[in-house]
């Protein structure tokens, strides 16, 4: 099957000019990532490339019919982003409202007598849909899980970025990951896909412990056994975590445009299995429609906070060294006491002994 690549230049902003100028056929190398966006008589799909311009790279037939497919889809393409412009603009984006609820589902704030309803005695409830309060009265204990399944999600995605300019900041008001979530840039699809996943695993581990009452195990799935020990077949419900962060996660989403395809198909991308054969790139994929800030300074429009004051690498020649994440402004060096502890020591049964030792290091924060 031969592939056409459609450039998107020119993009500013929520506005694009797509170019429907044909490429010829190439194939995927390096770290590329293409998902299929939109189901028809054609795919499109979305090409991710930490050095290429955004390009939509499409799936067609034969050669003799390349060209006016090619003619065709950058028409339809041009339409959807036309669409989604003008619908962006007057439009309420309440996408990911309901991350604000991570840091009130606690055993401190649950109604009395409530185990059969257990809602939070806090105004950030107000963020959920009117669907997705339903889902947490239909199943009694499953906020605590979406809760956990955010809060793994947050720890996750700080862990992931802590080297690079962006590093997954978050706050505690309802916008958990501020202004970021309102641009179509590839941080915003890793978010919406890592707290999918998140609310899809804490779900089903919480099945597994009794936690929620509407699930349970899921006697389905069998670890393996050995000489001395015998499954007990009480595996983590998959199928209802998948399920209910389908029905949960998603029904924030309103409307029908580019960034609502996109939300979706990234909830999509978080739920799905790990698949350790890395495949080619597939519908697993993440896909992201706007180019990303730089991150490099303090900007209260796009969100960014800048990388002002954050530590970095002298030595490293990667993304955690000063040159790259000091965006080339410099660094200042200071020095600093740190104690740890050092020398620990077991001690049968069960005590474990250490000393504290102090050190001085130096520290590199760019200027």
């Amino acid at each position: 099957m031969l592939q056409g690549t459609f450039l998107l230049q020119d993009w500013m902003g929520t506005s694009a000019r797509p170019v429907g100028k044909y490429l010829q056929p190439h194939t995927f190398t390096g770290n590329r990532y293409v998902v299929t966006m939109i189901q028809g008589i054609w795919d499109l799909a979305i090409t991710l490339s930490e050095q290429n311009p955004f390009d939509i790279s499409l799936l067609i037939g034969p050669e003799d019919t390349m060209r006016s497919l090619a003619l065709l889809i950058g028409v339809k393409a041009a339409c959807i982003l036309l669409v989604s412009s003008l619908s962006g603009t007057g439009a309420v984006n309440n996408s990911g409202r309901w991350w604000g609820i991570v840091n009130v589902a606690s055993s401190s704030n649950l109604l009395t007598n409530s185990k059969n309803v257990q809602l939070v005695l806090d105004p950030s409830l107000a963020l959920l849909s009117r669907r997705q309060r339903r889902l947490i009265r239909q199943n009694p204990g499953i906020l605590h899980a979406i809760a956990a399944g955010l809060h793994t999600a947050i720890k996750e995605c700080k862990w992931q970025f802590r080297n690079r300019r962006w590093n997954c900041p978050t706050t505690h008001s309802p916008a958990v990951f501020g202004k970021i979530v309102n641009r179509g840039c590839r941080e915003t699809a890793f978010i919406f896909a890592i707290t999918s996943a998140g609310v899809t695993h804490a779900v089903a581990r919480s099945c597994s412990e009794g936690a929620i009452e509407s699930c349970t195990c899921d006697y389905r799935r069998r670890g393996p056994g050995g000489p001395d020990w015998h499954w007990g077949g009480c595996s983590d419900n998959v199928d209802f975590g998948r399920m209910f962060s389908r029905e949960f996660v998603d029904s924030s989403e309103r409307g029908r445009d580019l960034r609502y395809l996109t939300n979706l198909h990234n909830n999509e991308a978080g739920r799905m299995p790990e698949n350790s054969a890395h495949k080619p790139p597939s519908a697993m994929d993440l896909v992201y429609f706007e180019k990303s800030p730089n991150f490099c300074s303090y900007n209260g429009k796009t969100g960014t906070l800048g990388t002002s004051g954050r530590t970095c690498n002298s030595s490293s020649p990667g993304l955690d060294g000063c040159e790259l994440l000091c965006c080339g402004r410099g660094l200042k060096t200071r020095t600093e006491s740190v104690t740890e502890r050092c020398h620990c020591t077991f001690h049968w049964c069960c005590h474990v002994s250490c000393l504290n030792c102090t050190s001085t290091q130096t520290l590199h924060q760019c200027l």
